[in-house]
């Protein structure tokens, strides 16, 4: 910044921790619970959880060399 100027608060960082808590409860209520299949099965998962973590360990084309 050479203006010596500080940036402006943007986004959260401009709105009182109330209105940030109020928006952020949202995302918690966006999908019926119903409809949160991981919350309705465990095995589905854990399921889940394993296969993303043999996906992130297999080694790539372009890592391989």
């Amino acid at each position: 910044m050479a203006t010596g100027k500080t940036a402006s608060k943007r986004g959260f960082a401009s709105m009182s921790p109330e209105k940030q808590r109020e928006i952020a409860s949202k995302g918690g209520q966006s999908v019926p619970a119903s409809k949160r299949s991981f919350s309705q099965n465990r095995e589905l998962a854990s399921e889940a959880g394993r296969k993303g973590g043999q996906s992130s360990t297999v080694p790539r084309p372009a890592e391989t060399a």
